[in-house]
């Protein structure tokens, strides 16, 4: 019996995607660094913040010392709090659609975005009640791929990880919940359909899910 939904949160609950990438184009590109569109959402989607950092560096053979990596991620977070400031960045289906499942299921966030990005964005919406769990990236040891994130907000719900459907955007998000042992469904907003191939259903929007999609996955 399904008991609770995690969101995955950038991507799903908001449309962040392109403010992230800014920021981090901003922060790269003021150490010569360059980083495109299509790198970003290729090969560097679904990575935290410290994550993200490291593989562009190792993709671009550059030596990063932890110290001088903890910089770039706090100048990341100071540039995307800026760029915050200026945009509304939930999904308009977004409030109808954490209303309707509040009513039936518990609700948790499980994200590779800080922990005090997704409160602040969640808060400023007055949308944070319904959610009694958020595991954001600086709240676990291992990001998605690894199901860590995942079983981590299933702990803290109390609430095993096989009565739990993960809502994602991304291949590496999908392949973190699935190894988390729960039902998935995903949405293209940033990835392409084949992509999320491996989820047990594929919606175009929000608004298509609802307590009667989630009850049918058990």
């Amino acid at each position: 019996m399904i008991s609770a939904v995690i969101f995955d949160f950038d991507g799903v609950l908001a449309d962040t995607e392109l403010l992230h990438m800014a920021a981090f184009v901003e922060v790269f590109e003021s150490r010569g660094w360059h980083l495109d569109e299509k790198a970003y959402f290729d090969r560097y989607l679904g990575f935290d913040d410290r994550g993200l950092i490291r593989a562009f560096a190792a993709d671009n053979d550059l030596a990063l010392t932890a110290a001088a990596a903890e910089e770039l991620g706090a100048a990341k977070a100071r540039a995307f709090a800026h760029l915050l400031q200026r945009q509304t960045v939930l999904y308009p289906e977004t409030p109808a659609c954490v209303a309707a499942l509040s009513s039936r299921f518990r609700l948790a966030i499980a994200s590779g975005a800080l922990h005090r990005e997704i409160a602040t964005i969640l808060e400023t919406a007055s949308l944070l009640q319904p959610f009694s769990v958020i595991v954001g990236a600086d709240d676990v040891t291992q990001t998605k791929p690894s199901p860590m994130p995942y079983l981590e907000a299933a702990a803290r719900l109390g609430i095993p990880p096989g009565e739990c459907v993960a809502v994602e955007d991304s291949r590496s998000g999908l392949a973190a919940a699935r190894a988390a042992g729960m039902k998935t469904i995903a949405l293209p907003t940033t990835s392409p359909r084949n992509l999320l191939a491996d989820a047990d259903r594929i919606v175009a929007t929000l608004a298509d899910v609802t307590p009667d999609l989630v009850t049918g996955l058990d």
